[in-house]
């Protein structure tokens, strides 16, 4: 990203997937990202993907950012299967 010539210093939408083993999702681990994050999109399975959820965080790219976020969404819907491992910014 750095020799690409991203600007870490200003707010950007940060997209971070949740996979689960089963799918769908559980009611209950789609109401706490929705009350902890905006943006919540479902992306059901496809034919050769498995389904997933998608949610957003606007703030300045940081390696504490993502790490931390991925972390407390792992562990906050482990008991439901899910891990947050996959994140990415358009730009």
């Amino acid at each position: 990203m750095n020799e690409g010539g991203f600007d870490f210093s200003i707010p950007q939408a940060i997209e971070f997937n949740v996979n689960f083993p089963s799918w769908p999702p559980s009611p209950e681990a789609i109401a706490w990202l929705q009350s902890n994050y905006e943006s919540i999109e479902v992306f059901p399975p496809e034919a050769n993907f498995g389904g997933y959820l998608l949610f957003r965080v606007v703030a300045p790219v940081t390696y504490e950012l993502v790490v931390s976020t991925q972390a407390r969404v792992s562990k906050e819907l482990s008991r439901e299967g899910g891990v947050c491992e996959s994140w990415g910014v358009l730009h």
